[in-house]
């Protein structure tokens, strides 16, 4: 399995600009793809609802002539420290289960959703985002697609683990992780993606969980290269 086996965002786009698929089918894909097989310890949370009303209005636009970015109407995970509008934010931990609920979507967050990406839910993690191996007691941890059968499964990497799982489950095009000390590229790097760690600052963190206030930097995982600079350019 390589990064050649998934999808680009680029041909997801023109394949939406083409008719020969929907956003809303997209969607649903992807969320039955989060409700099954290792769905269950991918995602933290899932947002059925909200996700296919933003499809549904992706492909009304679409109709309409408007395409609002190269994400226009894909499905995108995000890792479960990026606070989202209405709902807790807890980071891989059940210590967080009682916080409030976010107030508003993290800057990055609401960027994707103006460019159109409907944002499928929230991805497991390392607890806290303190290791590179993914693993995680409470929500289980998602098991890296290579020799999936062999014993437990080999470990995904961390601490993106559900966010790079998402990708080569088909579960969501692209997700967005955060990385300190490798925590997009070391389960990008294990999956079989493409991970990128932009410099410190670049991308804003506000409503983002930190680990390290000064090391902490917002990235993409996706099938390629390309596919990272297109949501890289939009964060």
């Amino acid at each position: 399995m390589n990064s050649s086996a998934f999808p680009s965002l680029t041909c997801l786009s023109h394949a939406l600009d083409e008719g020969s698929i929907s956003s809303v089918q997209l969607t649903q894909q992807a969320l039955a793809r989060a409700t099954s097989g290792e769905g269950p310890k991918v995602y933290t949370q899932v947002f059925d609802e909200q996700a296919l009303a933003a499809a549904a209005a992706a492909d009304t636009l679409r109709q309409a002539g408007v395409r609002r970015s190269a994400v226009d109407g894909l499905p995108i995970s995000v890792k479960d420290l990026f606070d989202i509008k209405g709902k807790p934010t807890r980071a891989g931990s059940v210590v967080l289960n009682d916080a409030p609920a976010a107030s508003d979507n993290a800057k990055v967050v609401q960027r994707l959703i103006n460019a159109g990406a409907v944002i499928i839910g929230t991805t497991n993690m390392t607890e806290f985002a303190y290791s590179g191996l993914g693993v995680n007691p409470h929500y289980g941890t998602p098991r890296n697609p290579w020799e999936r059968t062999v014993g437990e499964g080999r470990i995904p990497g961390g601490s993106s683990s559900g966010a790079a799982v998402s990708v080569t489950d088909g579960m969501a095009v692209a997700a967005i992780g955060s990385d300190t000390g490798g925590s997009v590229r070391i389960p990008s790097a294990l999956c079989g993606l493409t991970g990128f760690k932009p410099t410190a600052r670049r991308v804003p963190q506000q409503g983002v969980l930190p680990l390290s206030t000064t090391l902490d930097s917002i990235g993409p995982l996706a099938a390629s290269v390309a596919c990272c600079a297109i949501l890289d350019a939009l964060m």
